[in-house]
C-alpha cells in the first residue's frame, strides 16, 4: 500500500483498531498535519504494537472509511462513514454505486446531482459523493427517526406526568395519586424502552452495511486506478 499521510482522525481510528487486535489500550495522539504509515509504525513499537498490525489497520480504515456516530442519552441514534477515494467517480461507477447502496439497503432512494455534487437519499439514509482537492470523498450517514420519536414521546408523556404527580402527592398523597397518573408513567417508560432497545442492534447492522458498500468502492477504484497507471 502507499506511504499516504493519514489525518488527526484516521490516525486515531488506526491506532484504536490495531490495539483491539492486541488486546491494548488505544494510544491518543497530539494534533498534527498528519502522519504516514512508517511513522504510526515506529510510534507502535514504541508501545509494543506490531507493525503488521499497524498496517493491517490501517488497510482496514482505508477500505472501510472512517466511522461517525450521532448518540442521545448514549444510545446510537445515528451512524455515518466518510471514506476518501483516491480520485473522482465516473458515471458509470456512480451508477454502480447507486445499484450497491439499493442492494444493500433494500431502498430504492432518489438521485440527486449539483455540479460535482452527487447524492443518494432514502429518507434519512445518505450517501453524499463530493469532490476533494486528489480525488472524492464519499460520506455516508443515516439516523433512526422512529427510534428517536418513540422515545422523545415517552418522554414527554412522563414530563407531563410527572408534575400533575408530585403537586397531587403533597396535596392528597402518593396513594391517591397513583392510581390516576401510573398509566402515563407506565406508558411513557415503555414507549421510550421500545424506542432504545432498537437502536443498540439497528446501529450495528447500519454499520456493518456501511463498511461493506465502502469497501468494495474502494477496493474497485483502487484497483482500476492501478491499472490505468500500468
Amino acid at each position: 500500500m502507499t506511504d499516504r499521510r493519514y489525518s488527526e482522525a484516521e490516525v486515531a481510528e488506526i491506532f484504536r483498531q490495531a490495539a483491539e487486535a492486541q488486546q491494548s489500550a488505544q494510544r491518543r495522539l497530539p494534533p498534527g498535519d498528519g502522519l504516514t504509515l512508517s511513522d504510526l509504525q515506529g510510534i507502535g513499537q514504541d508501545v509494543g504494537i506490531p507493525p503488521d498490525l499497524i498496517a493491517q489497520a490501517a488497510t482496514t480504515l482505508e477500505r472501510g472509511g472512517l466511522p461517525a456516530s450521532r448518540r442521545f442519552l448514549g444510545l446510537p441514534l445515528g451512524v455515518g462513514r466518510t471514506v476518501e477515494l483516491p480520485r473522482p467517480l465516473t458515471e458509470a461507477e456512480w451508477e454502480h454505486l447507486v445499484v450497491d447502496l439499493r442492494d444493500t439497503f433494500h431502498a430504492r432512494g432518489t438521485i440527486r446531482s449539483d455540479g460535482g455534487l452527487r447524492e443518494w437519499t432514502n429518507g434519512n439514509l445518505q450517501a453524499l459523493l463530493e469532490p476533494t482537492p486528489t480525488g472524492a470523498r464519499l460520506r455516508l450517514r443515516t439516523l433512526n427517526g422512529n427510534a428517536r420519536g418513540l422515545m422523545l414521546v415517552g418522554m414527554g408523556m412522563i414530563g407531563i406526568a410527572l408534575g400533575p404527580f408530585i403537586a397531587a402527592v403533597l396535596t392528597v398523597g402518593a396513594e391517591a395519586a397513583l392510581p390516576q397518573l401510573l398509566p402515563f408513567l407506565l406508558g411513557g417508560g415503555a414507549l421510550f424502552g421500545l424506542g432504545a432497545l432498537r437502536l443498540p442492534r439497528w446501529a450495528t447492522a447500519r454499520r456493518r452495511q456501511m463498511e461493506e458498500v465502502t469497501a468494495r468502492l474502494t477496493t474497485s477504484t483502487s484497483g482500476r486506478l492501478g491499472a490505468g497507471q500500468e
